[in-house]
């Protein structure tokens, strides 16, 4: 029994009638700053939090208290869920104490957090395009259809945010089936240099409608070892992000440092990225400048997907980038 107690994720606390606590797990222990559990001592020695004072002062009166949500700052934010129950000897016995049991959800509130901000923003991302195809035709139902000058720039208007919208929806299926482990890799030996060329020749016509020139310096055959079609996927979207936040007359220059991994390199000549963006520019729908990134026809997904298709190869993105210098993201892959 010991044992059992002992190996327990949830911390567990015995307290008798006096408030004074008789036995705690290793678990609880840890949770209480590493109290000693061989000396007596109030429940108000290890902890001022009034939750928990609270919760054991109704057990030791007889009422049960559950869903009660303690949180703790030592060494960083944990949550817990917290059940007291009184403690009898018999039945109907007189209360002799009470025993409290601490769930960590710390995990859960997390994702419970994560996943309300993604409801949020997928709201808020096909709410927009939404509401200008709502409005233009309606319009158009009105009577604009008939109207020679402005018609076709509504239909223009409403096809360009429909086409959005299908962006974001495939974006978000994507990114779902990779987190959840459902996309399949199948890795090969890929001569880089002809993927990077097919890459930029997809990419051109944004390349010249924004005057950036594309440049691959991959060695011929470059080889990396790779699912050819998810590291095209990567790519694609590494280098259309450095053509659209580059600088007019600016470029794209893909290398690729072979080593104990693999490590391509896509380098702009924008106006760079604040540091205080960086670590969270691979997460979900994070923009540094919003309205130009969907000015530009960005999901705010491409990043995340490059982030967890690198994950799903072993390997990983990192980026640095310097104020007017210009940004560098960095796949490195490992060797086959």
């Amino acid at each position: 029994m010991d044992s059992t107690i002992n190996e327990m994720r949830e911390g567990l606390v015995v307290i008798d009638a006096d408030m004074r606590i008789v036995a705690l797990n290793q678990a609880a222990q840890r949770l209480f700053a590493n109290v000693d559990s061989s000396i007596e001592r109030r429940i108000t020695e290890i902890t001022r939090n009034p939750a928990i004072y609270d919760a054991f002062l109704d057990g030791v009166r007889g009422t049960e208290r559950v869903g009660v949500k303690v949180e703790t700052h030592d060494p960083e934010r944990r949550i817990f869920d917290l059940r007291v129950v009184p403690l009898r000897a018999s039945a109907n016995s007189r209360i002799t104490g009470a025993i409290g049991v601490f769930f960590d959800v710390t995990r859960l509130e997390r994702l419970e957090n994560v996943r309300q901000e993604f409801l949020s923003n997928v709201s808020h991302e096909l709410r927009t395009p939404l509401t200008s195809i709502i409005a233009l035709s309606e319009t158009l139902a009105v009577g604009a259809i008939d109207d020679p000058e402005n018609n076709r720039r509504f239909l223009s208007i409403i096809q360009k945010n429909s086409a959005r919208m299908h962006r974001l929806i495939d974006d978000i299926l994507e990114l779902s089936a990779i987190e959840a482990g459902n996309v399949k890799l199948y890795c090969e030996t890929v001569p880089l240099r002809n993927l990077v060329e097919d890459v930029i020749n997809s990419l051109s016509a944004t390349a010249a409608a924004r005057n950036v020139e594309l440049k691959n310096l991959v060695a011929s055959p470059g080889n990396v070892h790779a699912d050819p079609h998810r590291l095209m996927q990567m790519l694609t979207n590494l280098i259309d992000n450095a053509i659209k936040f580059n600088r007019d007359g600016g470029e794209v220059v893909i290398t690729l440092a072979k080593g104990d991994r693999d490590r391509i390199m896509v380098s702009d000549t924008g106006e760079g990225i604040p540091s205080h963006h960086l670590d969270r520019l691979f997460e979900r729908f994070y923009r540094v400048d919003r309205a130009r990134s969907r000015e530009l026809g960005g999901t705010g997904l491409g990043l995340a997907i490059v982030k967890h298709l690198a994950k799903s190869h072993d390997g990983e993105v990192t980026v640095r980038s310097q104020i007017g210098e210009g940004t560098e993201f960095t796949i490195e892959l490992p060797r086959a």
